[in-house]
């Protein structure tokens, strides 16, 4: 936790704010070994960045005198992520790399290759997906949430929402035996798509290409979804 992250109703006013969830205390305690006089690195949820200076710590709550919460979050990447849906595990690691990377625009997406359960798993609950994004805010010492959005059908994602999608995007397929190299260091907005364990089907790449994404690829190596998107983001911006 390299950023206390503060929800608005933990600001009791203008000068002070209080935690008293028992992970961030735990936190505290456990990783900062904080002690009242410590100056912290504090953020506040869809705003400003700045210091506290932590004024009590017990098993019941911590309060923190605040200073200045006014300066920006890191830039945001310029790209949506169309995520084919990973495995429940995967996912919530996913969850944490991507944002703290600074992806604000993220789609999970429903493919032949994802078994259909794993829509079911209680990694997908409301309560869930935030918890790994709040934890990929505070590694990056971030305070913008992304914007997270579930599609359980390819075709009428593919019909419907990604012309949308690519409309003022490079859309950037990325796939194994592709015949373009990933490209290095863009600056223009972008939509990338990244597969399940085994990859897109046959149909469903004949269809993106249709749509006008561009096929890439990372090599001949064939990655762990979490290892190719946190490649393919590393060298694309």
């Amino acid at each position: 936790m390299n950023l206390i992250l503060l929800a608005p109703e933990d600001i009791e006013n203008h000068r002070l704010a209080r935690v008293t969830d028992p992970r961030r205390l735990r936190h505290l305690r456990e990783v900062h070994r904080a002690s009242p006089g410590d100056r912290l690195t504090l953020g506040v949820m869809g705003n400003g960045i700045g210091q506290g200076v932590l004024l009590t710590l017990d098993d019941r709550g911590a309060t923190f005198a605040l200073e200045g919460l006014d300066r920006p979050p890191p830039p945001a990447l310029p790209v949506h992520l169309v995520l084919a849906l990973p495995r429940p595990r995967m996912l919530a690691r996913s969850l944490e790399h991507v944002t703290a990377l600074g992806v604000k625009s993220i789609t999970l997406l429903h493919t032949r290759r994802v078994e259909k359960s794993y829509w079911q798993s209680p990694e997908l609950t409301a309560d869930k997906i935030h918890q790994h994004l709040v934890l990929g805010l505070e590694q990056a010492r971030d305070t913008l949430l992304p914007r997270i959005t579930l599609e359980k059908g390819f075709r009428p994602f593919v019909e419907d929402r990604l012309p949308g999608l690519l409309e003022g995007r490079r859309g950037l397929l990325a796939h194994p035996g592709m015949p373009q190299a990933c490209p290095r260091g863009i600056e223009t907005p972008t939509l990338l798509l990244v597969g399940p364990e085994g990859g897109f089907i046959p149909w469903e790449v004949e269809k993106l290409l249709e749509a006008g994404c561009e096929g890439i690829h990372l090599g001949p190596r064939i990655l762990r979804v979490e290892t190719a998107v946190t490649a393919l983001l590393s060298r694309l911006f």
